[in-house]
């Protein structure tokens, strides 16, 4: 398959009359109508990259709407787990708190009870044992005074200790509560969270979509760019070569007008030497300025084996014999072609162009500069041919030459 922007510049070749065996040459019109094709084309394509440039600034501002959804949704659920952890923390103080308090309350009912105790056994004549184990009476009524003072301060802090730890309880009930909200919280937005990082990645994914797509479309925007300016430059060629050849001819029907007019008087042009390939034997070509030596299989207007009209030369040679450029130039194709195999064209300039196929190898590519006599491709059978040979074609303007005359001239 050839590059679309290659593709394009031979298809201008050969409706310009560069590639093809059996076309006629056609005016300028064909090149024409391939410009504003490429021209239409190219307007298409910039109209579908400006919609996915819209499409991408959307989805773009999309994913600029999930992030912040999802940082938001983040920072959140840092705070939950952050109030987690304090509450964490105060209940486990709490329930150290309460540790402490119920031991302390547990040893007051201790004494307590053995305050109780001593008493129950004492009975009714407690105080009077009390008094009479006394030396005096106020030292027997201290005593039992601070008897039932501690025993009234036991039952007291008992009872602080009690309200304490039922404030205690109270608190731990709360904390618990609100920790089971606080967990169910957590849960809800971390499920929030993931939803919305699946969300964002499915965006993120339709943006790069879109920006392939966008890229391709301008990569191909540019290349019918330069599709379209090498076929101006090409139409342009052409104007001036038919400009050139039309000042030719007029200048020539004036010289055939003058001479007419003055039959006497002798022309001062030499008449043209045309010179072919015959000076070499017969059925062979080579030498000066020829792309390469071997057995002529098909001359110019001749017949090739497939039986279609030649517009150039068929040489036959070795295979791999080395093709050379008959000219200065520039290569603008270099590549596969149905019919042809591998094929290489060079531009060189004032309207001539050369053509050489069924190569087994080409040596250079598209764009490069050669000069007359480099080495550009090898013989062989590319493209269907039944056995090694070159295919050879020249033309100018579009019209194929036979090459004979031409190329010992150089």
């Amino acid at each position: 398959m050839w590059h679309p922007r290659t593709a394009a510049l031979v298809c201008a070749l050969a409706m310009l009359g560069g590639v093809a065996h059996a076309q006629a040459p056609p005016d300028r019109s064909d090149a024409e109508r391939r410009l504003q094709v490429v021209r239409s084309e190219l307007k298409q394509v910039a109209a579908e990259r400006r919609k996915l440039e819209n499409q991408r600034g959307d989805v773009s501002r999309k994913l600029r709407d999930a992030d912040q959804q999802v940082g938001g949704v983040q920072r959140s659920l840092q705070q939950t787990q952050a109030t987690l952890q304090r509450d964490g923390a105060t209940l486990q103080q709490l329930q150290a708190e309460r540790s402490r308090l119920t031991t302390d309350m547990q040893g007051k009912k201790t004494e307590l009870a053995r305050l109780l105790r001593a008493a129950q056994f004492a009975g009714s004549e407690a105080p009077l044992k009390t008094m009479l184990a006394q030396d005096r009476i106020a030292e027997a009524e201290r005593a039992l005074t601070y008897q039932g003072y501690l025993q009234r301060g036991q039952v007291r802090r008992i009872r602080v200790l009690s309200a304490e730890l039922q404030r205690i309880d109270t608190l731990e009930h709360e904390i618990v509560e609100r920790r089971d909200a606080l967990d169910r919280e957590r849960r809800k937005q971390a499920e929030q969270l993931l939803a919305l990082q699946e969300a964002r990645k499915q965006r993120a994914g339709l943006l790069a979509g879109i920006d392939q797509q966008y890229q391709d479309r301008a990569g191909r925007e540019k290349a019918l760019g330069r599709d379209a300016k090498a076929l101006q430059d090409l139409l342009a060629r052409l104007r001036a070569a038919a400009a050139k050849a039309a000042r030719e001819a007029a200048r020539a029907k004036a010289e055939a007008s003058r001479q007419q007019a003055t039959p006497g008087k002798p022309s001062s042009r030499p008449p043209t030497r045309r010179t072919t390939v015959a000076s070499a034997p017969v059925l062979r070509v080579g030498g000066l300025g020829w792309p390469v030596a071997g057995s002529l299989l098909a001359s110019f207007g001749g017949r090739l084996p497939d039986g279609r009209r030649s517009d150039g030369v068929l040489i036959g040679a070795a295979a791999g014999t080395t093709v050379k450029a008959v000219a200065d130039g520039t290569v603008v194709y270099a590549d596969w072609m149905t019919g042809y195999g591998n094929i290489l064209i060079i531009d060189h300039g004032n309207g001539y162009m050369s053509l050489y196929a069924h190569n087994d190898g080409l040596l250079k590519d598209a764009g490069d500069a050669v000069k007359r006599g480099d080495s550009v491709a090898s013989v062989g059978t590319s493209g269907g041919q039944d056995s090694p040979a070159l295919y050879f074609e020249l033309r100018r303007n579009g019209s194929p030459v036979n090459p004979a005359g031409w190329l010992t001239r150089q």
